[in-house]
């Protein structure tokens, strides 16, 4: 027994705008949550268009899971740390915002982001990106080999 009492403002949220310029910051990362694939463009079964935000680097937030449960703090540090070891400033997205509410906790989680500086949520993601005309990249830039959907890692750098 206890008392939850959710309010919002408590975590930063970023617009289209904000999440263009997290990826496209020097000290910056965005990071994509989705599969590898959607990333790159290969497919998109849920949006019109297919690809990702421009500068934006890939890590599936399924890799953080593993046999249904949250890998423990040093290994999705493990996984995370050489995507944003460098990064002054960080931000996710995804399909629709709930993966990318993964890689925010993920972050934290992992001792990577204190709680008074978390990863900002680009909450419209994908969905919101594609159906307002911005630009979009595809490709594998900043993206996992095809074996992290698995679950074993990203690629380095973005």
């Amino acid at each position: 027994p206890g008392e939850v009492r959710v309010q919002g403002g408590g975590m930063p949220v970023l617009t289209a705008d904000g999440a263009a310029a997290v990826a496209g910051a020097p000290e910056g990362v965005l990071l994509d949550g989705r599969a590898a694939q959607r990333f790159r463009g290969e497919t998109e079964p849920l949006d019109p268009i297919a690809g990702h935000v421009p500068g934006a680097a890939n890590l599936p937030a399924a890799s953080l899971i593993d046999g249904g449960h949250w890998r423990d703090p040093e290994a999705a540090a493990a996984l995370l740390r050489p995507v944003v070891a460098r990064a002054g400033v960080v931000g996710a997205y995804c399909g629709s915002g709930v993966s990318g509410a993964m890689l925010v906790l993920g972050l934290e989680h992992a001792g990577l982001r204190p709680a008074d500086d978390p990863a900002g949520l680009y909450v419209g993601s994908w969905s919101h990106w594609c159906g307002t005309g911005r630009p979009v990249e595809t490709g594998a830039a900043g993206s996992p080999p095809p074996d992290a959907d698995t679950g074993r890692g990203p690629t380095p750098g973005r």
